[in-house]
C-alpha cells in the first residue's frame, strides 16, 4: 500500500474545517484485470456482459462508503455491455451516496456509454459538462460546484488522452477553467506521469499543488505506473493521501483526506468527519 503527501506550500492555521474525503477510481466498466494478458483474453467484455460484472461492482460499492465524494472513470452510463444499467447510478444507490451523476462522453449507442461518474453526500450547486480538445473525440471533464460560504469550491473529474499531444492541449485547456476558481479539486487517470510535460504545465499555470512523489497506480496487479492524481489548490490543507489494494479494476483506487480551511465551509449538510473512520485496519476487511 503505497502513499506520499503535497508539497506544503500550505497555508497553515490554528483553527481547522470540516474533513473532506475523496476517491478517484478507474473502475474499467467494472471488469477486473490482474495479468497482462487479460487485455486480450478479457477484451470481449469491453463489448458484451458477463456474469461476474455486478459482483464486482458490489465490491466497489462496499468499499466506497467510507469517502464523501467519488469521482469515476471508465464508467458505462447503460449499454448492452453493462446489461443497460448505469453504472454510477447503481454504485450510489448500492453505496447510500445521496447524489450522483453521470457525464457520456463517447456514445456508441446501445454498444457503448463511455463515462465519468460523481457519486457525493452532499448536494452540487452546479454541474458543468465539457467536452476536452483532441483530435479523437470522447474525452471531457466533469465539473461540479460546491457552494462555500461567499466563495465555491471546483471539483474536476477527468480521463485524459493516451497521447501526449492531445494531454497537453486538454490540460491547456483545464488550466485555464481552474484559474478562476480559489479552491479546486482535480482528480481522475491522467495517464501520465508527474515529470512530464504537460503535467508540469499544468501546475505552472495554475495554483495546483505538486506532489512530492509519485503514487503507483497502475497496474493494479504490479503497480509501477502514476497515472492516476489529486490535485488541489494551497488553501486546502492535504492531512493524508493513499491508494488502496482494491483490485477490481486494472487501475487501483487513489484518495484523500482534505481539511477544508476554518472559514470555508459548506453551506449545506455535511457529513465530514462523521463519516465512517479511514484507517487500514478499518478496510482491512474489505480486501
Amino acid at each position: 500500500m503505497g502513499r506520499y503527501s503535497y508539497k506544503l506550500g500550505l497555508r497553515k492555521s490554528s483553527k481547522t474545517g470540516r474533513l473532506l474525503r475523496i476517491l478517484s477510481y478507474n473502475i474499467q466498466v467494472g471488469i477486473p484485470y490482474s495479468r497482462y494478458r487479460h487485455y486480450l483474453t478479457r477484451s470481449w467484455k469491453h463489448v458484451l456482459p458477463f456474469t461476474g460484472r455486478q459482483e464486482n461492482l458490489d465490491s466497489i460499492a462496499r468499499f466506497i462508503p467510507y469517502f464523501d465524494i467519488v469521482g469515476l472513470q471508465e464508467v458505462d452510463a447503460g449499454s448492452l455491455r453493462s446489461n443497460y444499467i448505469n453504472q454510477a447510478q447503481y454504485l450510489a444507490r448500492q453505496a447510500g451516496f445521496p447524489y450522483w451523476y453521470a457525464q457520456t462522453n463517447r456514445n456508441l449507442g446501445r454498444l457503448a456509454q463511455h463515462s465519468l461518474g460523481l457519486l457525493s453526500t452532499v448536494q452540487p450547486t452546479r454541474i458543468l459538462e465539457r467536452k476536452l480538445p483532441g483530435r479523437i473525440p470522447g474525452r471531457g471533464a466533469l465539473l461540479s460546484e460546491f457552494s462555500l460560504g461567499d466563495g465555491s469550491l471546483l471539483i474536476g473529474i477527468i480521463h485524459l488522452a493516451l497521447g501526449r499531444k492531445a494531454r497537453s492541449q486538454q490540460l491547456d485547456y483545464l488550466s485555464h477553467l481552474i484559474s478562476h476558481y480559489e479552491h479546486a479539486i482535480l482528480l481522475g487517470d491522467f495517464n501520465c506521469r508527474i515529470d512530464s510535460r504537460e503535467f508540469q504545465f499544468l501546475l505552472e499555470t495554475t495554483n495546483l499543488c505538486s506532489p512530492e512523489q509519485e503514487i503507483h497506480t497502475y497496474p493494479s496487479w504490479r503497480p509501477r505506473h502514476a497515472l492516476d492524481h489529486i490535485l488541489v489548490t494551497p488553501e486546502l490543507i492535504v492531512e493524508r493521501t493513499r491508494v488502496f489494494q482494491a483490485e477490481y479494476s486494472d487501475h487501483l483506487p487513489i484518495a484523500m483526506d482534505i481539511r477544508l480551511p476554518a472559514e470555508v465551509q459548506f453551506t449545506t449538510d455535511f457529513w465530514g468527519d462523521s463519516r465512517l473512520d479511514f484507517t487500514r485496519e478499518s478496510l482491512a476487511n474489505i480486501f
